[in-house]
């Protein structure tokens, strides 16, 4: 199957058009292999498979690391995504509420 990748397609989106956009990504993703890098947890929370993707190095060299997450990463990270540097238990009860409601609709 083809793979479509889309780089910070929500760049600049409030929370419903987030949504919006992770839902249309979502059902993309039946028909085709989709590859998403998003900061925005509505389209993060829809993945099938989550991978965090980090930068490393100074001005000369920089290397970039992924790794897949698992569910307890996954929720940790977006409750990241959501809350900033202090991630609070509202915000990892609000990133569980996303991954749960996703899972769901899936």
């Amino acid at each position: 199957a083809p793979t479509l990748v889309f780089d910070e397609i929500d760049t600049g989106v409030g929370g419903a058009v987030a949504d919006a956009i992770g839902q249309r990504l979502a059902r993309l993703s039946k028909r085709v292999q989709v590859l998403s890098v998003t900061h925005a947890p509505q389209v993060a929370a829809r993945a099938a498979t989550h991978f965090l993707i980090s930068k490393s190095g100074g001005k000369d060299r920089v290397a970039t690391g992924i790794a897949e997450m698992d569910r307890a990463a996954r929720q940790e990270e977006i409750a990241r995504m959501l809350a900033g540097a202090v991630i609070t238990d509202e915000a990892r009860a609000a990133a569980e509420r996303l991954l749960r409601e996703n899972t769901a609709a899936a």
